[in-house]
């Protein structure tokens, strides 16, 4: 008999990989989470049923999230990621080769330990020497350091449950504070086919605390529609600037930099709704 694991992404629509197998089930303290494997993406993990990140595009979403920041940035030597158990995008910014520090702070330590047991590829970070991670709420972590980060990066789920602060305009707020004077925020926004309520909270909350908020696209093939949107804060550098001609991985590259601030019409328009208050 065949198996088959099913998120569904809107009321009316679901996304369905066959599995192999079922690797890990259980309840934590925050959320619901899961580990299958699949036939087409390999390991999957789901959080509340919703799919996190799997072994054959997670790259994507990590190397886009971390490094468009990394790389508008002449020095992002100390770099805080909230959420992110998994480890994928703390890999990302040690390769990094200007950071010298990065502090992954994650509220579920039964992400980190899933992570380490069923994901070698991107839990692989967790003991570098440029890491430290953290068990802690990362809205109260960022309350409690004030002008210490360079970089601060929400890897969060979307906004239920115990990410819904992560969204909230009083939380960017804290994240401008906890930045230096020419640091930078990136959050993940959603898909701008389903999630404009999303965008809308992430680019408002964003423009009320740095000069400088801009929206740029990836395609992840897993997340929903698969189109998905990161919006970014400065309070000095314009992220659509890569400093490095060369800095070139799997996915990203200078080009794709660029190329992801370049929005589709639909997508402008979901932010001229902002700025017009429709």
């Amino acid at each position: 008999m065949d198996l088959w694991i099913t998120e569904y992404q809107t009321p009316a629509l679901g996304f369905s990989c066959k599995i192999n197998s079922t690797l890990k089930v259980e309840q934590t303290p925050y959320q619901h989470l899961a580990v299958v494997d699949t036939q087409q993406f390999g390991r999957m993990l789901l959080l509340d049923g919703m799919v996190m990140t799997t072994d054959v595009d997670e790259y994507v979403y990590h190397e886009m999230i971390i490094n468009v920041a990394l790389n508008s940035h002449p020095n992002p030597e100390n770099v805080l990621i909230i959420g992110g158990g998994d480890g994928g995008a703390l890999r990302e910014a040690v390769r990094h080769p200007l950071v010298k520090k990065a502090t992954l702070v994650e509220i579920d330590a039964q992400v980190i330990e899933a992570s380490r047991e069923f994901f070698p590829q991107m839990s692989c970070a967790f003991e570098n020497p440029k890491a430290q991670v953290i068990v802690e709420d990362g809205v109260k972590y960022v309350k409690d350091h004030v002008d210490e980060f360079d970089i601060i990066v929400v890897d969060s789920t979307e906004p239920v449950g115990p990410a819904i602060a992560l969204f909230s305009s009083e939380f960017y707020k804290a994240c401008a504070g906890a930045l230096q004077e020419d640091g930078m925020l990136v959050v993940q926004s959603e898909s701008p086919f389903f999630n404009r309520n999303v965008i809308e909270m992430a680019y408002t909350g964003i423009s009320e605390h740095f000069p400088l908020a801009k929206l740029y696209l990836a395609s992840i093939p897993t997340y929903p529609s698969g189109l998905w949107s990161f919006t970014i804060g400065s309070k000095r550098y314009d992220p659509e600037c890569p400093l490095c001609a060369d800095y070139a991985l799997k996915y990203y590259n200078p080009e794709v930099h660029r190329a992801a601030f370049v929005l589709p019409e639909m997508t402008r328009e979901i932010l001229a709704g902002i700025g017009s208050g429709r």
